[in-house]
């Protein structure tokens, strides 16, 4: 399947403001072109679930047991920035996973996909992410409202964005290995300073093709 231009669909609880305290979840809700199979081994990957978000800087990632991580690192999606340190636990569903956070506002965060057939015809699936905040009591909320995940949205339509590229690249071996040792790695910013100066390279390689090939045409 190729050039696979799905627009992020997104079913949005508004839990990311101030608004918490009357709220126990958030959820967004994407389409994605992998088939349901496929895109359940996908999300067997914690860690890369969790990287290919735009708002988390990491710091740390340990595999402490078979499901069990500890994480530590910076949220940048408040306006104000803040540091996060939590071991997870990962739970298998059978139609997804559920991770919950050991410390944090947010208490867990489940991940359910489902097939759906395509506006071409084509099987894929839909994948939605909820985020739940119903272990504080309403006080303890309040008085956390800065350290609530607003990543939601972002974390969605990146994830959208990795499962279209993953489809039709992830056959070739060294796009894989770049992504898994290369990519993922990186800080956001990171990596959209190589996204930029991978556009400006390829730029400059046309313009200088283009200038030859009118060197040839003129003078030869």
């Amino acid at each position: 399947m190729t050039d696979i231009t799905y627009p992020p669909t997104m079913t949005i609880e508004d839990t990311q403001n101030s608004n918490i305290d009357n709220q126990d979840a958030a959820w967004a809700s994407i389409n994605t072109p992998l088939h349901i199979d496929a895109l359940l081994v996908f999300i067997q990957d914690v860690e890369r679930l969790l990287r290919i978000n735009p708002m988390l800087e990491f710091k740390k990632w340990d595999k402490l047991g078979a499901s069990q991580y500890f994480m530590a690192g910076r949220n940048i999606s408040q306006e104000t920035a803040f540091e996060f340190e939590t071991k997870l636990t990962v739970s298998r569903r059978p139609n997804g996973l559920e991770i919950e956070y050991e410390s944090g506002v947010k208490a867990s965060t489940v991940i359910e996909v489902e097939a759906i057939e395509l506006e071409d015809g084509k099987l894929g699936s839909k994948l939605t992410i909820t985020d739940h905040y119903d272990r504080l009591d309403e006080k303890t909320r309040q008085s956390k409202l800065g350290e609530v995940d607003k990543s939601l949205i972002n974390w969605a339509t990146d994830l959208q964005r990795y499962l279209v590229t993953w489809r039709r690249w992830s056959r070739i071996k060294l796009w894989r290995l770049y992504m898994q040792y290369v990519w993922l790695p990186m800080k956001p910013t990171g990596r959209r300073i190589t996204y930029m100066l991978l556009w400006i390279s390829a730029v400059e390689v046309a313009l200088i093709t283009l200038g030859v090939g009118i060197y040839f045409s003129e003078y030869r």
